[in-house]
């Protein structure tokens, strides 16, 4: 008998239900595992989904699929010892695995394989701009799956397929259906007659209560102006792990808060050596959630499919490298569904440099959605704005001048040239006041940013009236 390893496995009791889980970390890779990644739906597509849904009326349902990872099918050799409690005569007796189980390495990448297959066979296609997406096209009607491990939402304007693909996955797996979409992965989803609200009050409440600001006084923007956050040889240092522990929590909640976005990127640039000014502000954050746990993002209706943008950056504005920092926001048919707010990689030596870069990488975001829509069936047939504030940085990428001040930067400007010749962008000039996503590179004051937000359509349908 050749030579085998092993994985061991234990009870998981939850309730009056039990399960065998695989011990993970007795797993040899190269021997009873490969492979693991597996991907989950990107947060991006569903706000694009949604806003199809909103604007197009189409239904949203959810579902869960019962002990999804027992339906992956193991390409390894997995040996086993014997579940406890399981009585055998034979001494040294292993099982091998022909399914996989909760708790190996490999499980969730064998389930999604599983899944996949399914789809596949059922008629649906992969999309390429996100492998969770499954697409299928019928008589130009549309019907759309994503799903995050196993949990889906199904949506389309075929009301036929839909039926049909939930009858057909109820004979492949063990379904549960949740009805209309109310709740994804911690967000709560509400539709009435004026769109599709996403918030997520019950986590902004739980993260309140658990770090005792409950009942803390609000705070009207989520950092102070003309802040000086960095490092200092002088700084008084904090509870590394309790500062990682609530930015990690702000940074999920920043999903449906992009009103949070600039300052939870500030934070996070901390999370190495964070002191007790870096906590502050992180309780800042706190506080100004506590004025309003309810505010989230609506989607409605607005008779188009247009893909539009934002672009901005705050030159050198960095004290500890004097690094720029960027930001971009994206709508689709009227709806914001995608933003960002990140320091620039390296030191722009002027503001226009470093509006440049920035607007490169609002291009590459806005191509991405052009591609998922296009998959989509809803190929946009008009040329996608990219709103800016600088007038150089407009003039670098639509005239082909290069010189020393530019030269630098090339790349990027070729990569802009090459979209604009394809008549995919245009840049219209926007003021300063009016720009956007000013408030994804720089704390902006509490009038400008309420203003900001009232655009971007981030409300609270809980607040009183």
């Amino acid at each position: 008998m050749g030579v085998y390893y092993k994985t061991q496995c234990r009870w998981i009791y939850r309730a009056i239900q039990g399960k065998t889980c695989g011990k993970r970390y007795t797993q040899t890779y190269g021997i009873d595992y490969e492979e693991t990644f597996a991907p989950v739906a990107k947060l991006n597509t569903v706000r694009v989904l949604l806003s199809l849904a909103a604007n197009l009326d189409w239904p949203l349902h959810q579902f869960d699929v019962k002990n999804a990872f027992l339906h992956g099918e193991l390409t390894e050799e997995v040996y086993m010892d014997i579940p406890p409690g399981y009585n055998t005569t034979q001494t040294g007796t292993v099982c091998r695995l022909r399914k996989a189980l909760y708790g190996l390495k490999q499980s969730p990448r064998a389930w999604f394989g599983r899944f996949t297959m399914a789809m596949k066979n059922n008629g649906f296609k992969q999309c390429n701009s996100d492998h969770t997406l499954f697409l299928k096209h019928r008589k130009g009607k549309v019907t759309a799956l994503i799903i995050y491990v196993d949990d889906m939402i199904i949506t389309g304007n075929d009301k036929q397929e839909i039926s049909q693909l939930q009858d057909y996955l109820a004979t492949e797996f063990e379904m549960k259906d949740l009805g209309g979409l109310k709740y994804f992965l911690g967000i709560e989803v509400a539709r009435s007659q004026q769109g599709i609200f996403l918030s997520q009050r019950k986590y902004v409440l739980d993260l309140l209560t658990d770090t005792g600001m409950l009942d803390c006084k609000p705070a009207d923007t989520p950092i102070v102006q003309n802040h000086h956050l960095g490092e200092y040889p002088d700084q008084v240092l904090t509870n590394k792990e309790r500062y990682q522990r609530l930015v990690g929590r702000l940074i999920y909640l920043s999903h449906t808060r992009p009103d949070i976005a600039y300052a939870v990127s500030v934070v996070s640039q901390f999370m190495h050596s964070p002191s007790e000014d870096h906590m502050n502000a992180v309780l800042r954050i706190l506080r100004y959630l506590k004025s309003a746990p309810g505010k989230g993002l609506m989607f409605s209706k607005h008779g188009h499919l247009n893909i539009d943008g934002y672009s901005d950056a705050d030159w050198a504005g960095n004290v500890t490298d004097r690094k720029s920092t960027s930001g971009y926001f994206t709508f689709v048919g009227g709806n914001l569904v995608t933003w960002r707010s990140k320091k620039q990689n390296v030191v722009a030596l002027s503001s226009a440099e470093a509006e440049f870069r920035g607007m490169t990488k609002g291009i590459c975001e806005l191509l991405w959605l052009r591609k998922l829509l296009t998959e989509l069936g809803y190929k946009p047939t008009s040329t996608m704005n990219l709103f800016c504030d600088n007038k150089a940085a407009i003039a670098i990428a639509q005239n082909p001048v290069q010189h020393d001040r530019t030269k630098h930067v090339e790349v990027d400007r070729h990569f802009i040239k090459q979209k604009l010749e394809a008549k995919l962008f245009q840049f219209p000039f926007v003021k300063s006041e009016d720009q956007l996503a000013d408030m994804l590179t720089k704390a902006i004051s509490s009038k400008a940013f309420h203003n900001s937000l009232d655009q971007l359509g981030i409300s609270d349908i809980y607040a009183p009236t």
